[in-house]
């Protein structure tokens, strides 16, 4: 067995330890490492001195993935089975892309639940966290190609509003991709560091971080002191990038053109959507770009892409404000801008945040090599090998809960830095329960039966309510001493109850390496299991929601709808107990389509009657 050499008091491993840096980027993704002669970052470049892999998935008839440059090629021909800018699915759900999901043109599931979005791509099932691992997989195998040796352990970058749920998922697709994820850090952040800000002792400075990248926008106010780095502020919007300027670039040909956006094919979307990402870069430096849409002759102008652009960078604009405002300060404290993402080469944003901060913007550094430059560094001070950082005490392994299926779901995930805290919302299964078991566990594996039990309590008195209405918050802190404290709260009615677990110290080093080690071997079954326990419980779920719809409202439905419904509902029965995941998200599928035209006449019905005699 390997061994791994870890710090179990803050979570480093030894200097021979190859760490990587990784910035998985909705357009584009890279790695990075620190050079070991001259101790600098440095992105891996392929012999063609490309170092973006585009983050483009195409799988073809057979369920061959292929990821990158090679994949692209198939966003014209075969757009259906091409998964692009996934970043956006991390751990969202339908209702979080609704508004935007004509964008996609893959299929995303619109079952109109909260539940985690999916992709689907002939007869199978892809989850976001499934589409990053295949992502990260490619990114892995080039280190080790580049590298020579073998590569298991990277910082993975993501957007300072990434959620709690966004950055689980996104540790989860490390996992799955054979990477021990050793730290989660925020893209400007890493910015900063790959910047070098903050690497002489003596320096005190503040820095803006205008970070526009193909999906999202993050402006964050850093105060660097004594190389201790500290957020004062973060705004942002996760919906607003350079897919944005593309699609408004597209919309304003399209208007031109005078087509209708909603009747034109998949395929004419991604040609139209492929040229205005040409005609952005182009008029970075030209002042007219002209090119062609299968026989549509399409130009823009320098002056024509900013006004189309204009509304865009006001609203990068109006969030630097709102970070400033937030951090209390005036334009004058900001000491440095630095401009991150392939986006600020738009000379439009350049001129707008230079402008809006009353000085030059810094840019020296490639805006699409900075981030991976700063995980690298960042993945230098994880291996001990920079000294001048302070690097607070962090959790050795992750802590988490059971939930339905036995599967852990991770609060607090491994190195996370201490203090900390977590929390997230529950809600019960059936009608009128009145407690809910709350199981805490510590570990890498995704069933809890793999994992160290630290504790359980029950949580009762909750009121009777129907299944899903009740909202139980579980929150884990974790203080200065490590201990950790449990609390379990119904909102509605202030039911409260928790548990203090003195747990983290009672592994031997040998203990978290084997788990450690036993959570990448296995990462490929856990995750297979899990995604099989989630479509199972899913189906349950429906099938006694679906149950409970028809005894109440038989009366609106015709008999072939009872039939066909009826017919559904049996097929799925027997698929859960022999059925993979997909062949269940099948049979999932069937039942909703099914049911919805009815499911919606029944919701106009009940809404033609509540307004029946009132005016609007």
């Amino acid at each position: 067995m390997a061994k791994i050499g870890i710090n179990i008091a803050t979570g480093s491993l030894q200097q021979q330890e190859m760490i990587v840096g990784i910035d998985l980027g909705t357009t584009n993704s890279l790695v990075a490492i620190i050079h070991p002669e001259s101790k600098k970052p440095v992105v891996l470049k392929e012999f063609d001195g490309n170092a973006l892999v585009p983050s483009v998935i195409h799988f073809d008839d057979t369920g061959s993935v292929t990821v990158g440059d090679n994949a692209r090629e198939f966003l014209i021909t075969e757009p259906q089975n091409t998964i692009f800018s996934a970043k956006r699915l991390m751990g969202k759900s339908y209702n979080d892309v609704r508004e935007h999901a004509s964008y996609f043109t893959y299929k995303v599931i619109d079952d109109d639940k909260e539940s985690l979005v999916k992709v689907q791509v002939g007869t199978k099932f892809y989850s976001p966290i499934e589409l990053s691992s295949f992502i990260l997989k490619e990114l892995k195998s080039r280190a080790e190609h580049i590298l020579k040796t073998q590569v298991v352990k990277a910082v993975i970058t993501v957007p300072a509003y990434f959620n709690d749920a966004q950055r689980q998922a996104t540790r989860d697709a490390g996992k799955l991709a054979g990477l021990d994820v050793l730290r989660i850090v925020n893209e400007p952040t890493a910015a900063s560091l790959a910047y070098g800000l903050g690497l002489k002792k003596d320096d005190i400075k503040t820095v803006a971080v205008y970070d526009l990248g193909g999906g999202t926008f993050d402006i964050s106010i850093l105060r660097i002191t004594n190389g201790i780095f500290e957020v004062l502020s973060t705004n942002g919007d996760t919906y607003l990038g350079g897919d944005d300027f593309d699609r408004a670039i597209v919309d304003y040909w399209m208007s031109q053109l005078e087509l209708n956006k909603e009747s034109v094919d998949k395929k004419t979307t991604q040609v139209f959507r492929l040229l205005a990402e040409e005609a952005k870069k182009q008029l970075s430096s030209a002042d007219l770009f002209e090119g062609n849409a299968e026989g549509r002759p399409v130009s823009l102008s320098k002056k024509e892409l900013e006004e189309v652009l204009i509304p865009f960078v006001e609203r990068t604009i109006q969030c630097c404000k709102n970070a400033m405002s937030d951090a209390h300060l005036s334009i004058n404290d900001i000491d440095e801008i630095v401009m991150v993402g392939g986006s600020t080469r738009v000379p439009l944003v350049k001129r707008s945040v230079a402008s809006f901060f009353g000085k030059s913007v810094n840019d020296s550094l490639n805006p699409d090599e900075v981030v991976a430059l700063g995980a690298a560094v960042q993945a230098d001070i994880l291996a001990g090998n920079n000294k001048d950082f302070l690097l607070l005490d962090i959790t050795p392994l992750s802590l988490g809960i059971e939930t339905m299926g036995g599967l852990m779901d991770v609060l607090i995930p491994r190195n996370s830095k201490i203090p900390s805290k977590a929390g997230r919302q529950y809600t019960t299964q059936r009608d009128g329960q009145s407690g809910m078991r709350i199981s805490v566990f510590q570990g890498e594996r995704d069933l809890v039966k793999d994992n160290r039990k630290l504790a359980e309590f029950n949580l009762t008195g909750i009121p009777a309510m129907p299944a899903g209405l009740a909202k139980v918050e579980i929150s884990f802190l974790v203080n200065a001493d490590g201990i950790l404290v449990v609390k379990a709260k119904e909102l509605r009615s202030g039911v409260e109850q928790s548990v203090e677990v003195k747990p983290q110290y009672g592994l031997t080093d040998e203990q978290v390496e084997k788990m450690l080690l036993d959570s990448i071997t296995h990462a490929k079954d856990d995750m297979r299991t899990r995604a099989l326990v989630e479509s199972q419980t899913e189906a349950k779920i429906l099938l006694d929601t679906t149950q409970q719809f028809l005894e109440k409202n038989t009366s609106f439905l015709s008999a072939e709808e009872l039939a066909a419904t009826q017919h559904a509902m049996n097929s799925l029965q027997n698929t859960i107990p022999a059925g993979n995941k997909d062949e269940i998200q099948t049979a999932i599928e069937k039942l909703n389509e099914i049911s919805r035209p009815y499911a919606e006449r029944l919701m106009d019905h009940a809404i033609s009657t509540a307004m029946k005699g009132k005016k609007v």
